[in-house]
């Protein structure tokens, strides 16, 4: 962790794009702290990612000095922001699970995996934008999870490339890592299985977004349109692929400068309405250990 360097905004707006996008409506100082956030787990991500080695004992051996040094770059920034230590280890093990060749079973599965790798970084994330209130945790999850499913959604072929497969086995039986990778011609057959079960995945992100958009009323006035904004071009992601049909892409879906200012004027159009929409948080998974520090 020693090459740790805390970029602030400067990593949201290199690698972090939709989110660096809708940042423009937040605070100049949350901006800074979700920037730095973003640089934390960036570098975590790029280490397990990047590298074609196996680094689960890194990481866990990361876990245990997070754990014993106290003034460490990244245990400063928790102990700063009221993050509990637990929530970011929960962070780390989700990369682990990223070392091996990834094959997940069922959906249940996969929202535990998203869970991990993302919806932890919106339980920072609440903390970070000043969150008080205990029940806009399970929100705040539950929209870290949306948008990692969009992210699953968008790079089937890309995470196949890397032995890693994110579409549930009980949605696509018979459909191997050499079909989603490309060395295998697809046929009408496969490429429909396939289609569907992300379809189902869109579907699924869909729940995920409305209990994240229930959790708007907990935060605060002044950073609310922003996290708004910033789900729905997330969002808007998963309503492109959709509209592409049946088609297994290939190629990652963009949204578009003109594409992200129609969803970015729609946003502030309805969040005027957010208090009459009164959007409920329903029960569409198990609790998680570390859901309410």
């Amino acid at each position: 962790m020693k090459n740790l360097e805390l970029n602030s905004v400067k990593d949201l707006k290199k690698e972090g794009k939709s989110f660096y996008w809708a940042s423009f409506f937040l605070p100049r100082y949350i901006r800074t702290k979700a920037g730095k956030l973003y640089s934390i787990c960036r570098y975590f991500d790029d280490l397990a990612d990047k590298d074609k080695e196996d680094k689960s004992l890194f990481l866990k051996e990361t876990i245990e000095k997070i754990k014993n040094d106290r003034e460490s770059t990244v245990n400063n920034y928790l102990q700063e922001n009221n993050i509990n230590i637990s929530i970011f280890i929960d962070f780390i093990e989700g990369l682990i699970k990223d070392q091996k060749n990834v094959k997940i079973q069922n959906k249940k599965e996969l929202i535990i995996y998203s869970y991990n790798v993302a919806g932890t970084v919106g339980l920072m994330m609440s903390k970070i934008i000043g969150v008080v209130n205990i029940k806009a945790n399970s929100a705040a999850i539950d929209l870290g999870i949306a948008m990692q499913l969009t992210n699953i959604i968008r790079d089937v072929y890309e995470d196949a490339q890397m032995n890693r497969i994110y579409l549930p086995a009980d949605l696509i039986p018979d459909i191997t890592l050499s079909m989603l990778n490309g060395e295998q011609i697809l046929g009408s057959k496969q490429e429909y299985i396939i289609s569907n079960a992300i379809q189902q995945l869109i579907d699924l992100s869909e729940k995920f977004y409305l209990n994240g958009f229930s959790g708007l009323k907990y935060i605060p006035y002044r950073t609310r349109l922003g996290i708004y904004i910033a789900a729905n071009v997330y969002r808007g992601i998963s309503i492109k692929i959709r509209s592409k049909g049946k088609r297994y892409l290939k190629k990652r879906v963009y949204l578009s400068f003109i594409e992200k200012t129609i969803i970015t004027i729609k946003s502030i159009s309805i969040f005027i309405f957010i208090p009459i929409i009164n959007y409920k948080y329903k029960n569409i998974r198990d609790k998680f250990q570390n859901e309410n520090l």
